[in-house]
């Protein structure tokens, strides 16, 4: 009886570590934004060639942001400060390029997609796009590491907690 308890409480354990391990995932390997300790953002996610685009930071302790891509010349963000770069004329319709957000070392990249020409027959409307890229939404991107310590520090006092009931309680039965 006493190893149908402890097995129970090791399945619920592992159970619990695996729900919990996506949230502790800062990067999915580029398709999402990762999460930093500052904000960033690039508006529109998609711009024609020789289009341009808004860079944003916020919350960098530090007051410069330095900003760089591929598709753009270098900027810098000063005081949480936004600013509008023109996309390279020669851009190529349809590829994607790496933006990259440098806070005092720390560095945060989300994906700049160049869009293709307007394939309308001429009546205002356009063929629809390959959809959209579904991140983590606004909830997610707000974690930093002690956030993340602590609720990792909660759960592992829940897990110890129910695992000296479980002993305690076994212990009256024997």
């Amino acid at each position: 009886m006493r190893s149908i308890r402890v097995a129970s409480v090791a399945l619920l354990s592992t159970a619990a570590f695996a729900l919990a391990a996506p949230m502790a995932s800062a990067n999915d390997g580029g398709t999402t934004p990762n999460v930093t300790s500052f904000g960033f953002t690039v508006s529109p996610a998609a711009v024609a060639p020789g289009g341009t685009v808004t860079l944003n930071a916020t919350e960098c302790q530090e007051p410069l942001v330095k900003v760089s891509s591929g598709i753009f010349d270098a900027v810098e963000l000063n005081e949480g400060k936004s600013a509008t770069v023109k996309v390279d004329a020669d851009a190529k319709p349809g590829a994607q390029y790496e933006v990259t957000f440098d806070c005092k070392g720390e560095k945060g990249t989300t994906t700049l997609t160049v869009a293709g020409p307007s394939t309308g027959t001429g009546t205002g409307t356009t063929a629809p796009s390959k959809g959209v890229k579904a991140g983590l939404g606004g909830g997610a991107g707000g974690l930093n590491g002690t956030e993340i310590a602590a609720g990792s520090a909660l759960l592992a006092g829940a897990l110890g907690g129910g695992v000296f009931l479980m002993r305690r309680r076994a212990g009256d039965h024997a």
